[in-house]
């Protein structure tokens, strides 16, 4: 193999993703392409965490994967070359995939609120750095519980900011995208917002006070020109409203049931 990692038979499956399987491989994570077809959706992601760390305001970095290397696997029966990337790992991180099923009748909104903040900063300061992340759905969404940190993983479906067109849509949530997606229209960053919107509402569920589920619908209009563009105009938003609904900030703990 040139590149990360040996042969995936001397390495432990932990998951399967949409595209890519991913294997323990020392300290990280390899992702390595089922389907050769898919080499290019591997390129572009290695391409924009490149971009990512390069060109990202330095105070966001943490909230990006770390890719360590890139390359190609080598099947040594077939020959088949397939891409390869190798992600620094994320100990203690759970998806918001984890987070939903851990509260079925959904979760308190004071606690998604600072999950929501923080995707809206990932969001903005990939979008600053010419990135359109392309799928932001629970999965890809992780957060660290009890340290308030979130990562955005998965930018294999990303292109280029401020409208790039997405090469591939997650197939199972394909139902999530705004009208434009399916029928071919380039992606602006109001993509993300309305994905990234999906998620927290998804999350919060029943629980979401009126005035946080009428900026969520401003999020999710139908018409791309009148939605929401800039992550970080947003975010102030976004706070505000916070301000209003629970008062000045203030930090609360919150923990997965065991």
């Amino acid at each position: 193999m040139s590149g990360p990692g040996p042969v995936t038979s001397a390495l432990i499956e932990l998951a399967r993703g949409d595209i890519a399987n991913l294997y323990q491989a020392g300290q990280g994570l390899l992702k390595l392409a089922r389907d050769p077809a898919d080499n290019d959706l591997m390129r572009r992601e290695a391409e924009s965490l490149t971009q990512l760390r390069d060109q990202a305001d330095a105070r966001f970095g943490a909230y990006f994967p770390r890719l360590v290397q890139a390359g190609r696997h080598e099947d040594p029966r077939s020959g088949i070359q397939r891409r390869a990337n190798l992600i620094g790992a994320l100990p203690g991180f759970r998806s918001l995939t984890d987070v939903r099923s851990a509260f079925p009748a959904g979760v308190d909104p004071r606690d998604a609120a600072w999950m929501w903040r923080r995707l809206l900063v990932a969001i903005g300061a990939a979008h600053r750095a010419g990135v359109i992340h392309g799928a932001v759905l629970p999965g890809h969404v992780m957060i660290h519980p009890a340290e308030h940190g979130l990562v955005l993983v998965d930018w294999c479906y990303s292109a280029p900011a401020p409208g790039g067109r997405l090469r591939a849509v997650v197939r199972r949530y394909r139902s999530w995208y705004p009208p434009e997606v399916p029928a071919g229209q380039p992606a602006g960053p109001d993509l993300d917002i309305w994905l990234a919107t999906r998620c927290m509402t998804e999350l919060i569920g029943a629980r979401v006070p009126p005035p946080m589920a009428a900026f969520a619908r401003g999020c999710l209009l139908a018409s791309p020109a009148r939605r929401p563009r800039d992550a970080w105009r947003l975010l102030a938003e976004f706070d505000e409203l916070l301000e209003r609904l629970y008062g000045p900030r203030t930090y609360r703990p919150f923990a997965m049931p065991a």
